[in-house]
C-alpha cells in the first residue's frame, strides 16, 4: 500500500498522536496485514461499517475509490450497496449510491475496444483475489479439448497479478504472447521487462514472477500453460504499490 499521510498532513500539529494512530497504525499496520485479509475484503468491510453508521461524507468517497482500486467491480459495488440498504437504511444507501456512481463513472467507457483481436472476455472473478485491480479472461480453448490451455487475459491500467510460481517436476511453466497495450513482466531478483504487442515471454517452471498492465495502459496477453509433470500453481504476496510505482 501507498504510505498514508492524511493524518499528519491535516492534523499533525493539532493532534499528532491521532495523526500517528491514523497513518502509522490503522493504515500502516492494520490495512497492511494482507496475509490475514486481502485489501479487497478490507475495503468491503470498511464501506459497510461507514454506511452502517450513516457516514456518507468524503471519507466514504475515499474508501469507495480505494475499493475500486482494490478490485471491487462496478457490478459488485452495486450489489454490496443494495445488500447494505436492508441493514443500514434506504437513505444511507441512496447517498452511497450517488457517490459510487461518481467513482465508477469512467467504467461507462466501452471495454469492447480492449482485449485486442481475441476479445475482452468476462471479469476474472475466479482469480480476483490474486489481482490488484480488475482483470478479464477470455478462454480460447475448452478444458479437456487439448493438453494446452490458452486464454486471453486483459488487465485494466495499473492492474497486476500477485507474485506466483508455476511448479513442475519436469517441463511445465507458461508462455505469454502480448497482443494489445503495454505491460510489465518481472522475475524475482531481476529487473522488470517492458512488454508491447508481439513480445513473447517464456516463463520457466518454478520461477517466482508477476505480470500486469502499465499505469496508464490497458494490456492483454495470451497465456499458454505448458504441459508438465506434477504441475501446480502457487499464489504468493501481492506486488506492492511501492514496488510497482518504481517501474
Amino acid at each position: 500500500m501507498v504510505k498514508q499521510t492524511a493524518g499528519h498532513d491535516k492534523l499533525g500539529e493539532f493532534a499528532p498522536e491521532f495523526a500517528r494512530l491514523n497513518d502509522d497504525v490503522l493504515f500502516g499496520e492494520v490495512w497492511s496485514r494482507e496475509d490475514k485479509l486481502c485489501l479487497k475484503m478490507r475495503s468491503v468491510v470498511t464501506i459497510s461499517a461507514l454506511i452502517g453508521k450513516g457516514i456518507v461524507d468524503s471519507s466514504l468517497k475515499y474508501h469507495l475509490m480505494t475499493a475500486k482500486k482494490n478490485g471491487v467491480t462496478k457490478q459488485e459495488m452495486a450489489e454490496i450497496l443494495t445488500h447494505i440498504a436492508f441493514y443500514a437504511g434506504w437513505p444511507n444507501a441512496w447517498a452511497a449510491f450517488n457517490m459510487a456512481k461518481e467513482v465508477y463513472e469512467d467504467d461507462r467507457d466501452s471495454k469492447e475496444e480492449h482485449g485486442g483481436f481475441f476479445g475482452l472476455g468476462n471479469p476474472n472473478v475466479a482469480y480476483a483475489q490474486y489481482f490488484i485491480g480488475n482483470s478479464y479472461l477470455n478462454p480460447l480453448t475448452k478444458p479437456g479439448e487439448s493438453s494446452i490451455f490458452i486464454a486471453n487475459v486483459t488487465f485494466e491500467p495499473g492492474c497486476r497479478n500477485n507474485w506466483h510460481i508455476h511448479h513442475a517436476s519436469k517441463d511445465g511453466g507458461q508462455i505469454l504472447i502480448c497482443v494489445d497495450g503495454e505491460g510489465w513482466y518481472q522475475e524475482e531478483g531481476k529487473e522488470a521487462r517492458s512488454l508491447k504487442p508481439g513480445d513473447v515471454v517464456v516463463i520457466p517452471a518454478n520461477v517466482k514472477h508477476w505480470h500486469g498492465a502499465k499505469k496508464n495502459s490497458w494490456f492483454s496477453h495470451l497465456a499458454l500453460e505448458v504441459p508438465g509433470e506434477n504441475t501446480s500453481n502457487e499464489w504468493c504476496e501481492p506486488v506492492t504499490d511501492e514496488e510497482y510505482d518504481k517501474l
